[in-house]
Formats: structure tokens, sequence, C-alpha cells
């Protein structure tokens, strides 16, 4: 009797003894996202699903993996392969089985916040509804890629800056919303979201693109689909995973790899550096030794470095598809003139945005003492000054241009600049509003499907556009083109109902309209910001 006792005693040790252990190892949730849209800007949310592959072959549940992006590409136009999406030349579909959780419009920073937070009310009615459950003994991995600049990272039609990501990491930390996370960042200048900002001793390891001043680079490719597939420390990392024992190779050795691997940038470290080294790939990626890992040849290894030679900062990346597309279009075709006249816009684009980030910085030091603008124009300087920049890039994107454009990421470091001198917000903004109602003319065209068997498009040009500060002149003129044939020349005040006028004569439903080719860069100008709500009334009436 004695001996029965004792046995089922040990045996109810040895039970429970395993269930307690198994209950504080935790689980691992992830949450991976891509922040951009557009067929090219294709390679981010190419990566996002190449990702969810990892983790879902490596054991990672459905429901502990969220998923944001915008899901424009399997069924794009432009899409030869409807429904498949690679992530590296000739290589497998990665978007089938990936969760749609939060696409299109929901994929905002404020979601994303949310969900990182696991604020399931704030998300209740939103895409899948889905946030971290995850607790004090779970560990959680967050990827994010797209565009990026000095303290901040876009999304579709907003920016999340490196204060409140840093905030939001924070409050996940108190709130016991992790036992370990381990943050990956695809984006320019990704550096700058953590660099001095993320603590080393709240359990997380982070490893970014590209240090805080510097692009994150393109590659792979694709004649094809012309467009580039994957971002290149994106797939350095991934590839890795894919390849080696990840139940083996710590966090650490996986930055080694990709920080060789990726030559055209440099590929950082931050938070707990101590942990990167302690810890194993598998214990944020998810280990499932029923996949085993699929060992790169020492040939493929090769083969993949040389694919990896077309790599293109994301600055340039839009003009560099468009050369691409040029080269391999026969001379006086139509196709090949669209695609020059795509080229030269882009590049004009990229001019006057550069022209207007200077003028802005040379007015911000029109009423201030001391004249840094040589300083602020070449040299960059730590951001620190995190309101002035929020204040100000926000203004910028509002006056002047949107600030998702990767051209105009790409010099915001001059914007952060001016407030790291000293200047205050307000004077920059003052400056902002000077040069950006002072530019001279605009072209906004509309792309209008008419029963989706007739294109037309509706071309408005604005000129002397700073004269309208006076109501009393009418210098602002308005022309409106129609398939090439001017129909409208007049002021901006009627300009909505030359556009109804127009649609009404079409007799065509339904009638969606859409802004096209790279004018959307400017919809935020003030006065195009006018004539865009304008003839969204009109149109929405009409529906």
């Amino acid at each position: 009797m004695f001996l029965r006792q004792h046995f089922i005693l040990i045996a109810n040790i040895i039970l429970f003894g395993a269930v307690g252990t198994l209950a504080a190892t935790g689980q691992n949730f992830a949450v991976l996202v891509a922040g951009s849209n557009g067929w090219y800007n294709y390679r981010h949310q190419s990566d996002v699903c190449h990702a969810y592959q990892i983790l879902h072959k490596n054991g990672v549940p459905d429901a502990n993996i969220v998923i944001m992006m915008y899901d424009d590409l399997a069924k794009n136009p432009e899409n030869p392969t409807k429904g498949v999406i690679i992530n590296h030349p000739n290589g497998k579909d990665v978007y089938h089985g990936v969760p749609h959780d939060y696409i299109g419009d929901t994929v905002t920073p404020q979601n994303f916040i949310n969900v990182l937070l696991g604020k399931k009310d704030e998300m209740k009615g939103i895409g899948s509804g889905k946030v971290l459950e995850s607790g004090p003994d779970d560990n959680v991995f967050v990827y994010f890629t797209d565009h990026g600049a000095t303290g901040l990272i876009a999304f579709p039609n907003d920016v999340l800056y490196a204060k409140d990501l840093n905030k939001t990491i924070t409050q996940m930390h108190s709130g016991k919303k992790y036992k370990e996370m381990v943050i990956y960042i695809e984006a320019c200048e990704s550096g700058s979201m953590l660099e001095g900002l993320l603590p080393d001793n709240i359990n997380i390891y982070a490893t970014t693109a590209s240090n805080a001043d510097e692009s994150s680079y393109a590659c792979y490719y694709d004649d094809k689909r012309e467009t580039y597939l994957g971002d290149l420390y994106s797939v350095n990392w991934m590839e890795d995973s894919d390849a080696e024992d990840v139940s083996k190779e710590s966090l650490f050795k996986q930055f080694q790899v990709t920080k060789k691997k990726t030559t055209e940038s440099h590929v950082m470290q931050y938070g707990d550096l101590k942990l990167g080294k302690a810890r194993n790939v598998s214990q944020f990626q998810g280990e499932n030794m029923i996949n085993k890992p699929e060992p790169m040849s020492p040939l493929t290894d090769r083969l993949n470095t040389l694919l990896k030679r077309d790599t293109v900062a994301t600055e340039d990346v839009r003009t560099a598809i468009l050369s691409r597309r040029l080269a391999n279009l026969p001379a006086n075709s139509a196709e090949r003139i669209t695609i020059e006249r795509k080229l030269a816009e882009a590049i004009q684009q990229r001019s006057v945005i550069s022209a207007t980030i200077d003028s802005i910085a040379r007015k911000s030091f029109q009423v201030n003492r001391a004249d840094y603008y040589e300083l602020v124009t070449t040299k960059r300087i730590p951001l620190t000054q995190h309101d002035c920049y929020m204040s100000v890039t926000q203004h910028i994107n509002e006056k002047c241009f949107d600030i998702q454009n990767e051209y105009v990421l790409n010099k915001l470091w001059i914007v952060a600049n001016l407030c790291q001198v000293g200047l205050r917000d307000f004077t920059i903004n003052n400056a902002v509003n000077d040069v950006c109602i002072g530019v001279n003319s605009m072209v906004f065209i509309f792309n209008c499907f008419l029963n989706n068997d007739e294109t037309n498009q509706y071309a408005l040009k604005i000129s002397n556009k700073s004269v309208d500060k006076d109501p009393v002149q009418t210098s602002t003129i308005v022309y409106g083109v129609r398939n090439r044939r001017p129909v409208y020349n007049g002021t901006l005040s009627t300009v909505s109902t030359f556009i109804l006028e127009e649609l009404s004569n079409d007799r065509h439903r339904p009638i969606e309209c859409l802004p096209i080719d790279d004018y959307i860069l400017f919809m935020k100008m003030i006065l195009l910001e006018i004539i865009l709500e304008k003839y969204k009334e009109a149109v929405s009436s009409k529906i």
C-alpha cells in the first residue's frame, strides 16, 4: 500500500512538473507588416508573404500570426501570374495560405500599434480584429518592411514615427506582452527608428537593414513581372532561415550572415545584444522538426549572390524600373513613348522635390540670424528633436506633397537637421507655407473608366498659384484637357463644375475616376486639395 501511494505521489510530481514546465515555456507570436502598395513596391508584400511561409512551416500557428499588407498584388492587372507572388527569380509561390488580417486601408500605423498592444476593443470591426494575445511567458517576432526616412517608417497612407514606435514598445514591456521580443526592420534609414531610443534592458533584440543615414536596397529584378521581387536585407535573412537549422543558429549568427551578404548597406543591431547571442532563431521564428531545413548548396549560394548584383537603392527603384522597361521596348512604339514620358515625369518630379526641400531650408534661415544652410543640407545630424520633426513633416505632407513618396522620404533628413540646429517648428512651417504655395505650376490627371470599355483622361494644369492670396485677382488659370484636347479655360472656383459637366456628357454608368501616373505626389498641394475634394463630392453625388 505504501509503495503504491509512493508511486502515485512520484507520478503526480512528474506529471504536474512537466505541465508546469510546458506552461512556462510559452508560445511564439508574430506580427508581419508590409507598409506599401502598388506594383513597383511588389517586393515589400512579397517579403512579408515569404516571412509568413517560414513561420508557418516552422509550426507557428496562424492564430498567433498577424499579417498586415495591402494585398493589391495577386490580382493586380500587371501580374502575369494571377494569384501568385514570388520572392525569388523563378521561386515558389509565397502567397498561398497567407492570412488576410488587415488589408487595404486598414494597414495603418494606429492599427499596427493597437495590434502590438493587444487592444481587441479598438480593432473590433476592422479586418480580422486579430491582435497580439501574447503574455509574459511568450516570445514575439515583429517584422516590418517598407520605405523609411530619418525617424519614421511609411505606411500606405501615413507614417509611423520612431518616438511613437518606441513608446509602444515600452508599453508592451510594462504591460507584460512578451517574455522576449525580436524586431527586424527593412527600410531606408531604419537604424534611426531604434538608435538611441531602444533600451538594452527590456529583453528586446533588433536588427535593421541599414544604419540611421543610408538607404536600403531592392534586389531580384524580374523581367517577366517588370519589378523587383525582394529587398536585399530581407531576402538574406529569410534565405538563411530557409537553409539553416534554426534550432541551432543564434540570432547573432543570423545577423552576421545577413550583414555579410547585405553588401550595399550597413545592417545594424540594437537593444539587448546578449540576448542575440544567447537565443536561437527558432525561439522566435518557430521550430518544427517535421519540416527539415533545405540546406543551400555552394552553387545555389553563388547563384543568388550573382542575382543580387542588380540591387538598387530604394529611392531609385521607380526610375530603375522605368529604365529597364524602356530598354526592352522597340523604338517609336506607343508603349515606349508612354514609358519615356513617365520616366521624364519621374525625373522632373525628383527635381521638384529636391528644389522644394532646398527652398524650405533656405527660407527657414531668412528669419534667423544664424545661417546653417550649408550644414543642414550637407551633413546628417542625429535626430533628437522628435516633436519638431513630426510637426514639420506633417505640415509638408499637408501643404507640399505626399511624404510617403520614396524620394521625398530620401530628403527628410534635411528637415530633421533644421530642427536639430535650433529652429522652432513654427519657423520652419512658415517657410513651408511660403515655398509650397509659390510653386508655379503642376499637372493633375484623372483616369476615368466609363463602363470599363472607354478611357478618358482629364488633365488640370494650375498656373501662378501664389496670386490666389489676393481673392480679387483671377490670374490663377485652370486648363482642362480631355484626351489631349483643350476643353476648358477658367478660374479655380469653377473647375469642379467643368469636371461634373464633362462626366455628365458621357452618359455612361458606373463612373470610377482615379488619380494616375506620378501626379498623385502633388495631391496634397493646397489648390489641388481643393480640386480633389470638390471632385470627390461631384462624382459621389452621381454614383
